[in-house]
C-alpha cells in the first residue's frame, strides 16, 4: 500500500548574510533588548542568543564590546526617532504636530525601559557620544517643528529669532518630561489625550510668546489662517476664550471705570 503521507519540506539554503545585513540584524537584536531593559542590564552574551549567533561573532563586529553596540544601537534609534517628526507639510500645522506627537508616543511606548533609562541618565554606559546622539535628536526635532512653523532655516529660508526658537525647544524639552512621567504613571492618561494635552501646550506657548514677540506674533496670525473650527487650534479656543473672559476685570480699561 502505498503511504499517503506528506514529504517533509526541503531544509531552506542557507544564506551567508553580507556585512550590512549582518551588523543589521545584531543591531536589531540589541534595540529589542535595550527597549525594554537598562543598557548596562544587558549582556553580549545575551544579545548573541537574540540575534542567534555566536559571541565571538558579536564581538568581530563590535570590538569595542557592549559600549561600542550601545552607541550603535543608540544611533539607529536615535534615527527612527527622528523620522517621527518628519511630516509632510499638509493640513494644518496643528493637526501636522499631532501626527508627528502620535508616532513620538508610539516609540515611546515600545521603548519604554529603555528610553526611560537613556533619557534619565546615570547608565553606566552614558557617555559624552551618548550624551551627542541624544541631544542631535532634540535639535532636529525642535528644527522639524519650526519648519510647521513657517520657520526653516537655510538658503532663501526665514531662520526663527532666538524667542521663538527658545520656545519651541522649551516645548521639546516638556514633551520629553511629559514622556518620562507618562511612563512612571503607568502609561495614563491615555496615549491620545497625552498627545491632545501636548499639542494645547504647543498652542498655550506659542500664544504667551507672541504677546511679547513680534515674530512670534505674526507666526501665530499665519498659523490660524490655516487653522479650522473642528481642530486642536479650534477647539482650544473654544475652551479658553470663556475663560480668559473671566479676567477682563484685570484690564487696565476695566480698573478705570471702576
Amino acid at each position: 500500500m502505498t503511504s499517503t503521507a506528506a514529504a517533509p519540506p526541503p531544509p531552506r539554503a542557507y544564506r551567508r548574510l553580507s556585512v550590512e545585513e549582518r551588523r543589521a540584524q545584531l543591531l536589531v537584536a540589541a534595540l529589542g533588548l535595550f527597549a525594554h531593559r537598562a543598557p548596562d542590564e544587558v549582556s553580549l552574551d545575551e544579545v548573541a542568543v537574540a540575534a542567534g549567533v555566536s559571541r565571538p561573532l558579536v564581538y568581530r563586529y563590535f570590538p569595542g564590546g557592549r559600549q561600542q553596540l550601545y552607541e550603535a544601537a543608540l544611533g539607529s534609534a536615535a534615527d527612527e526617532l527622528k523620522l517621527c517628526f518628519t511630516e509632510p507639510p499638509v493640513g494644518p500645522p496643528t493637526e501636522r504636530v499631532a501626527r508627528v506627537l502620535d508616532r513620538y508616543l508610539r516609540f515611546v511606548d515600545e521603548h519604554d525601559t529603555g528610553f526611560s533609562a537613556l533619557l534619565r541618565g546615570g547608565s553606566v554606559v552614558e557617555t559624552s557620544r551618548t550624551t551627542t546622539i541624544v541631544d542631535g535628536v532634540r535639535r532636529a526635532a525642535a528644527e522639524e517643528i519650526l519648519s510647521h512653523l513657517g520657520r526653516i532655516g537655510g538658503a532663501g529660508g526665514r531662520g526663527a529669532g532666538p524667542r521663538l526658537r527658545m520656545m519651541v525647544r522649551s516645548w521639546i524639552a516638556a514633551v520629553e518630561a511629559a514622556s518620562l512621567i507618562w511612563l512612571d504613571e503607568g502609561k495614563q492618561p491615555l496615549a491620545a489625550e497625552l498627545r491632545g494635552w501636548l499639542v494645547d501646550h504647543l498652542i498655550a506657548l506659542l500664544a504667551a510668546t507672541a504677546a511679547t514677540d513680534e515674530e512670534t506674533a505674526a507666526v501665530v496670525r499665519d498659523l490660524l489662517a490655516l487653522e479650522t473650527p473642528d481642530g486642536p487650534a479650534g477647539r482650544l479656543a473654544e475652551l479658553v476664550i470663556p475663560v480668559v473672559a473671566e479676567a477682563a476685570h484685570l484690564l487696565p480699561h476695566a480698573a478705570a471705570a471702576d
